[in-house]
């Protein structure tokens, strides 16, 4: 296999291919092969950029048609056809049915675009500077969004820049499962000597996924939602990960029964691994002035066709939430019997997650890299996250097989009890 030029040319940056040193050629649904002809299961996902697979054959044939109509590639933020589409589609198929009613900003197409917009938004329509963020939250890295990131790793690449404009407090679990933490976040709101500035907005994952597949509890969530109202808070919820079917709702934060006023999403958004990202919010914070954020890929046409096909393809009706709910229950308790070995091995070891972003925390990222790596050689792609890396992290295309589905699960047993025992 002919890595040389890719390992000589390639920045020191670079990760996955790290932990995956293969050359990919193709890929379907659930399956990537490489360039030797060998096939890999994928629990990956491009980090949950792929929640339906692979080159979705409904979404590749809207790809297909659009470019051969000779329809808009790029117009800055033209209105084109395509883009009217997309926001129809949105409004009628996802918005309308849940009671939500947003306006949709498009940013740059990354996730760390949405989340500077949204941000940058709440401050324009607060008038206050302060964003209160999480504990192991994942918001991007770029300078905005990595303020309100908490990984170590992550804030240290600034080179020394100070990150500011933003407070952390506990996430739900932070300071053990009998401690409310946002008894303690109230507090500081009431007291006018905490330190606290009064926030702008909360910035939150419902499940947070570079975090370690932390999840917050759906209680914790709408107490957190009372007090942002009673405190004049906007509530941002980043919805990157863990939006766009991957917890068993097209949004994460539907389980809770809440209504965010900023939502962003990005990833899985296209549907087809194009980059894409909008912001949503409610009608009355669209303070922007005309070109006060800008960029030049504000909006992607081809990204529009896709993810308006996907919103036909799989959510006019729950018929796909569902058998991703079903999907879940498989993993979890798969999930929840493998860490129940480990522990009688010896190894402390816990399952966590929602709908089919779940996780296996094994305590240790050193662990959990011989676990992956192991599975790998077996053929199964899976990563690890957490603030040591010592979870492993199942973001399987929502679409996978079931065959493909318990075929990766048996891989990453035997992976487990091969390195473990």
């Amino acid at each position: 296999m002919q890595t040389q030029t890719l390992e000589r040319l390639e920045s020191n940056v670079r990760t996955y291919s790290r932990s995956f040193p293969v050359v990919f050629t193709k890929a379907k649904n659930a399956r990537l092969t490489d360039e030797e002809g060998r096939e890999y299961i994928d629990f990956l996902a491009g980090a949950g950029t792929l929640n339906y697979g692979h080159n979705n054959p409904h979404l590749k044939q809207a790809l297909l048609d659009y470019l051969d109509s000779d329809g808009i590639v790029h117009g800055l933020d033209f209105w084109t056809a395509a883009k009217r589409d997309y926001l129809e589609t949105l409004e009628e198929v996802i918005l309308k049915p849940r009671g939500l009613e947003y306006k949709v900003h498009l940013p740059g197409p990354t996730g760390t675009n949405a989340v500077e917009a949204a941000i940058r938004l709440a401050r324009v329509a607060q008038g206050r500077h302060n964003i209160v963020t999480f504990t192991n939250g994942f918001h991007g890295v770029t300078m905005g969004a990595l303020a309100t990131t908490g990984n170590r790793k992550f804030r240290e690449a600034t080179g020394g820049i100070p990150l500011q404009g933003s407070a952390f407090m506990p996430y739900d679990g932070y300071l053990g499962k009998n401690a409310d933490s946002l008894d303690y976040f109230e507090k500081l709101l009431g007291d006018n000597s905490s330190g606290l500035d009064l926030p702008a907005a909360v910035i939150v994952e419902t499940v947070q996924g570079e975090g370690g597949i932390n999840v917050a509890g759906l209680e914790w969530l709408k107490r957190l939602e009372r007090i942002c109202r009673d405190n004049d808070i906007l509530l941002i919820v980043d919805d990157i990960q863990a939006g766009c079917g991957r917890t068993g709702k097209f949004f994460s934060f539907e389980h809770a029964g809440i209504k965010p006023d900023i939502v962003t999403n990005s990833k899985s958004l296209s549907g087809f691994g194009l980059p894409f990202a909008h912001v949503l919010m409610r009608p009355d914070l669209d303070k922007w002035k005309p070109g006060q954020y800008n960029g030049t890929f504000r909006g992607f046409n081809l990204a529009f066709a896709t993810a308006a096909a996907a919103m036909r393809q799989y959510w006019r009706d729950d018929t796909f939430e569902r058998d991703v709910q079903r999907k879940g229950r498989v993993v979890e308790d798969r999930f929840q019997k493998i860490a129940a070995w480990i522990s009688e091995q010896g190894v402390p070891a816990s399952e966590r997650g929602r709908g089919l972003m779940r996780g296996i925390d094994v305590g240790s990222g050193e662990l959990a890299d011989k676990i992956t790596a192991k599975a790998f050689e077996k053929g199964l792609v899976i990563e690890t996250s957490g603030q040591a890396g010592e979870v492993v992290k199942c973001l399987c295309p929502l679409t996978i097989p079931d065959e493909d589905l318990l075929k990766g699960l048996d891989i990453l047993e035997e992976s487990v009890k091969e390195v473990v025992a």
